[in-house]
């Protein structure tokens, strides 16, 4: 693997995008939509549990599903991948960090300012009103394998708490996408890490960057469709982005 082409991009950049997906974090343990699941969702279909008509039609086994999911983010531990973004920051004159990711790694590792296009699982709001919901909630105590959680009610209103997640069927963030977008395009340099390029509109951030001349590159153990469209760095995100940040800035 040839990585001499992305590492002068780096040593040259103004401002580099680092733009993850499921798998950076699938290094921390962490299970992607497309792994089989375990436990008491064996029988679900995860994609069939992350819409509103889901949670509507049955509150506590969404709930449950994603309070697993959170206690899995809170078990894992920030990989090489999210450490070696977070030391790009340090070695170009401007980093911005986009993920679609609804964990914490990033920020564990140490990268501000991460722009969360899906929303986080750490910060969940009224399904009715949309007020943040800020008190505890009980990952600590779910069973290994998951169970039916009757989700919390909102102060202001008494309305269900939902996940503070991007759905299936749910535009993104406005602001968030903005940002995202914005970076893409004034970008010298784009790191796709760990993403299939299949899921829209996120996907387009790649190809903004490639229509305004930025560098871009994909990194991820297999090839996909969009891959072709650029440079494509094939490996685990840890190993590639820890070799990219040696052999630029050693």
């Amino acid at each position: 693997m040839d990585l001499t082409p992305i590492v002068t991009a780096l040593r040259q950049a103004q401002h580099v995008v680092v733009f993850t997906g499921a798998g950076a974090s699938a290094e921390s343990g962490i299970p992607t939509f497309r792994d089989a699941l375990s436990g008491l969702w064996a029988r679900f279909d995860a994609t069939k549990l992350a819409t509103a008509e889901a949670f509507r039609a049955d509150p506590s086994l969404c709930w449950g599903w994603y309070e697993w999911r959170r206690r899995k983010v809170l078990q894992a531990q920030p990989n090489a991948a999210h450490q070696a973004i977070a030391q790009l920051a340090r070695h170009v004159p401007r980093l911005t960090v986009i993920t679609q990711n609804v964990d914490d790694l990033h920020e564990r590792a140490g990268s501000a300012g991460v722009i969360h296009l899906h929303g986080s699982l750490h910060a969940p709001r009224c399904l009715d009103c949309g007020q943040p919901y800020r008190a505890a909630l009980p990952s600590a105590a779910l069973a290994e394998g998951g169970c039916r959680i009757e989700p919390p009610r909102c102060a202001a209103c008494q309305g269900y708490v939902r996940p503070g997640v991007v759905w299936f069927g749910e535009p993104l963030p406005e602001a968030q996408w903005a940002a995202a977008l914005d970076a893409a395009q004034g970008c010298d340099l784009l790191l796709s890490v760990g993403t299939s390029g299949l899921v829209y509109p996120a996907a387009e951030l790649p190809l903004q960057a490639l229509r305004c001349r930025a560098t871009v590159a994909h990194i991820n153990p297999q090839r996909f469709a969009v891959s072709a469209q650029a440079y494509f760095l094939q490996g685990a995100a840890g190993a590639v982005m820890a070799a990219l940040l040696a052999q630029a800035f050693a």
